[in-house]
């Protein structure tokens, strides 16, 4: 029997790129981290060994990531070498395996967010400059509370 690839999902992080092994009721799992790839082995339910390797598009930390097993996946934190450097791909070639997906319910933007955050702050302190350069109340003594209750009763 062939070894097939496991479909695996990733997305990126300031400090991590994380992988999940979409494999449910995996036996035999094997992950390897490395400074510049991944290797990870294992069987599915069927009995059938799948095989993924993957060479970074950057330097990770291997001492310093890990990896989680779940009943339906095995999902992968690899830290990077460089934080704050946005990933535009998991792999160092520029080509997308098939087996290889973007994760989108968990994708996040993140690049830019600190000018997002700035610019936030200072609507915000504009916004407070605003209030508390504010004029008196105005006066109130012109309204007549006896002759809003006087129409209140009559209908």
């Amino acid at each position: 029997m062939a070894r097939q690839q496991a479909r695996t999902l990733w997305y990126d992080r300031p400090k991590y790129v994380f992988m999940e092994f979409c494999v449910e009721d995996s036996t035999d799992v094997h992950v390897l981290i490395e400074d510049h790839r991944i290797v990870f082995s294992c069987r599915n339910a069927d009995g059938v060994e799948l095989y993924n390797e993957i060479e970074f598009y950057a330097k990770v930390n291997s001492k310093d990531s890990q990896d989680k097993r779940s009943g339906r996946s095995i999902t992968c934190f690899v830290r990077k070498w460089k934080e704050k450097v946005a990933w535009p791909r998991l792999t160092k070639e520029d080509i997308k395996p098939v087996w290889l997906s973007v994760d989108f319910d968990n994708w996040r933007d993140w690049e830019g967010d600190e000018e997002v955050e700035l610019a936030q702050v200072e609507h915000y302190a504009e916004l407070l400059s605003k209030v508390q350069a504010k004029r008196p109340p105005p006066a109130m003594d012109d309204l007549d509370d006896d002759s809003d209750s006087a129409d209140a009763t009559s209908n």
